[in-house]
């Protein structure tokens, strides 16, 4: 008998343990498939009117009387039936850019522009929240022809600045059609810039040699290890002289009432100032016009969700810390 009560208990203590095995194994794969659902490639929408609409309701709910505040919902009730009976003609899709030094983000904006090309038409209007204090010249110049495209089908294009749209983000804005900014955001500084440490003289003092091989003359200018020339610093300068130049010319091409002599020296202004310099349209905060737009059209929120591997985000993290290298916005 104490043997077999012996084995009862190990036997009940075992399946307890296999349970416990099972449930955490269940557990790892069904979070393992939500995450691979999630990571992968993907369009996400939001609409803005009901979001407004539940905010409101939410605070109607904590200053009206019980009584009052259930006719506010009749009445609410009633205009999403009407609203999904007679659909709002105009449509307003959002879309938010927070551009690092690589423009990281122009990879999801070219998916949400070309769905939106797919169903939008000359009526509706694209809003970007735009975010960026610049960086690689070639990254937001893509980023730029991106909204570009939006202006070639005549979909008109309003970019809303809140805190910052400098150089490469300022590049972006001067494509749309009308540019609003908040009264301290920072906009402007179109110029160039780049900057390198040498190590040559380091390198020399430890007797190191650093051995440079090319083929053509301005293959390479200026570089970190090697000893500078002063004819290679004068190349390097022209170089960015040429871009800076190709700066202009963009701007001049969506804006040509900016004083580019008064404007294109590098510096940054902000709301006040940038709207005298008409380097914007209007002093207004995004939230205060999407508020606005919301009541005669339909706002869609549009976000592009790709899938991030590790490789990925370490060679994101590896590129930001070599960027300063090439030339900046």
């Amino acid at each position: 008998m104490e043997f077999l009560s012996e084995y009862g208990l190990f036997l009940a203590k075992a399946v307890t343990v296999v349970i416990a095995i099972l449930v955490v194994i269940n557990g790892m794969v069904a979070a393992s498939s939500r995450r691979t659902a999630k990571d992968k490639d993907h369009l996400d929408i939001r609409h803005l009117n009901r979001l407004y609409d539940n905010l409101r309701c939410t605070l109607q709910a904590a200053i009206l009387p019980k009584k009052e505040f259930k006719h506010v919902v009749k009445r609410l009730k009633k205009q999403h039936k009407a609203e999904q009976a007679e659909a709002k003609a105009r449509k307003v899709f959002v879309l938010n850019f927070h551009g690092d030094i690589r423009a990281s983000a122009v990879s999801a904006l070219r998916e949400e522009i070309t769905a939106i090309l797919m169903v939008g038409s000359a009526q509706d209007e694209v809003i970007v929240r735009l975010e960026s204090v610049g960086g690689l010249v070639h990254a937001y110049g893509l980023a730029a022809s991106q909204l570009a495209r939006l202006r070639e089908r005549k979909i008109n294009l309003t970019v809303a600045v809140d805190k910052v749209a400098a150089s490469g983000g300022y590049m972006m804005a001067c494509v749309a059609d009308r540019i609003i900014a908040a009264p301290f955001a920072v906009v402007g500084s179109i110029g160039v810039v780049s900057q390198m440490p040498n190590f040559n003289r380091l390198l020399k003092k430890h007797d190191v040699d650093f051995e440079l091989y090319t083929a053509g003359e301005f293959k390479r200018t200026l570089t970190m290890f090697g000893e500078n020339t002063d004819k290679a610093r004068h190349k390097f300068q022209e170089e960015l002289e040429d871009a800076h130049r190709l700066f202009k010319d963009f701007i001049k091409t969506y804006r040509p009432g900016l004083d580019l002599e008064r404007v294109a020296t590098g510096e940054h202004w902000y709301g006040t100032q940038a709207l005298e310099l008409q380097l914007i349209d209007a002093l207004r905060t995004s939230d205060d016009y999407l508020l606005e737009v919301s009541q005669d059209a339909a706002l869609f929120e549009v976000s592009y969700a790709g899938k991030k591997t590790f490789l990925h985000k370490l060679s994101a993290w590896m590129m930001a810390g070599f960027a300063r290298q090439a030339f900046d916005l």
